[in-house]
């Protein structure tokens, strides 16, 4: 039998909070009987037995539901909070100054913890300590003069909170690495499938067309090119991928440029980038990355097949640039305007409009000796402008 699934289950955030809610939900019935036993055993030191006889019907009301219909949220356990601490405070009300001083139980006695367990399952260990302090706080005011019961009951109320509060850290930030560990694995394994397949049907055919072409000539060369070019990307792409960004979403913090740029390079495409991580928000960044990769499609369709590419990066505190230079052919007078109202969006859509959207600029201009360079102007906060 595999265990996977057994520990998976172990592990489940949901399932230990349910067991810790449980605990909880029967040591406050029990704490409850002990309070009730509490009083009843020293019913004749009592000054007020009618009062402390509300106090525990609050208690048991309560405790009810809480039981019968359970809501483990921050406001109802800070009501709880405010009961068990209210109730220290009672005794006061209910007993002889002389029974106090003595080092008698309060009335609520430990029903109060149930709530300071409740914070630390909650909001962790730091939850638990706050607490816990209200619950040490109002049991040092009820006595007035600390005995060592106070202080004994104190320290531990602080060390359930803090100890139960800690564990319950722990089992969360190890329920998160198991399950980003559990997605990762997932990840690679289709990865892996998808790269046999690609390998055993796309890949090979597209080597094929290369070998073919090659063997053709002519025209066929330039078709071989191209199958070669994509077959070459294709392979980094199912060898490469950034497993990680599989536990991130798509606006998850900045990410450097450089790395998402580097598959755009080639025997026609130089990169040009500097020497210190450029980051970019990650949803800005493969916006302009894609606008990069329409710019240098481009530049392959229509450069001419001689041509090369430079992509320049620079960052200047306040914009990133990237200049896209080739060495085709340039473009004649009118010809985007043109291509616009031929309804080809190619360079108005996946370039300019990409880079208005992210609150930048785009820019195409063509010199008198040939040569095409398009500018890309992304602001440094491009998430906001967006």
């Amino acid at each position: 039998m595999d265990a996977s699934p057994q520990l998976a289950v172990t592990l489940d955030e949901h399932a230990l909070v349910r067991g810790l809610w449980r605990g909880i939900d029967v040591f406050r019935c029990l704490a409850l009987v002990y309070a009730a036993w509490s009083v009843w055993h020293r019913h004749d030191e009592v000054a007020q037995l009618t009062g402390a006889i509300v106090i525990l019907a609050v208690l048991a009301a309560w405790t009810v539901v809480q039981t019968v219909r359970p809501a483990r949220t921050i406001p109802m356990y800070a009501a709880e909070l405010a009961i068990g601490c209210a109730a220290i405070l009672a005794t006061r009300l209910v007993d002889h100054e002389w029974v106090i001083t003595g080092g008698a139980k309060t009335v609520p006695s430990i029903w109060p913890s149930a709530a300071v367990v409740g914070f630390a399952v909650l909001l962790g260990w730091r939850g638990g300590l706050v607490a816990a302090s209200l619950v040490g706080l109002c049991s040092f005011i009820e006595v007035q003069e600390p005995t060592g019961n106070t202080v004994t009951n104190s320290i531990l109320v602080f060390l359930v909170g803090g100890c139960i509060g800690y564990c319950v850290d722990l089992a969360r930030a190890s329920h998160a690495a198991l399950a980003r560990s559990m997605r990762l694995d997932a990840a690679r394994a289709e990865r892996d499938r998808l790269a046999r397949t690609v390998h055993d049907g796309v890949l090979q055919t597209l080597a094929f067309i290369h070998r073919r072409a090659s063997e053709l000539g002519g025209e066929a060369t330039r078709l071989g090119v191209m199958a070669a070019e994509q077959e070459r990307i294709l392979r980094a792409l199912v060898s490469a991928t950034d497993l990680a960004a599989v536990d991130r979403p798509a606006d998850d913090g900045p990410t450097d440029l450089r790395s998402l740029l580097g598959h755009v390079e080639d025997a026609r495409v130089q990169v040009v980038a500097p020497g210190q991580p450029v980051l970019v928000e990650r949803s800005a960044a493969v916006e302009l990355v894609a606008a990069i990769e329409a710019a240098l499609d481009n530049v392959r369709r229509h450069a001419g097949p001689d041509a090369r590419a430079w992509v320049l990066l620079d960052d200047d505190g306040s914009n990133v640039n990237v200049t896209i230079r080739d060495s085709g052919h340039g473009l004649p007078a009118g010809r985007l305007e043109r291509a616009a109202a031929e309804g080809r969006l190619g360079v108005s859509t996946s370039i300019v409009g990409r880079l208005a959207d992210l609150g930048g600029a785009a820019s195409v201009q063509s010199g008198p000796s040939g040569g095409t360079t398009v500018r890309l102007t992304l602001p440094r906060h491009a998430k906001e402008h967006r």
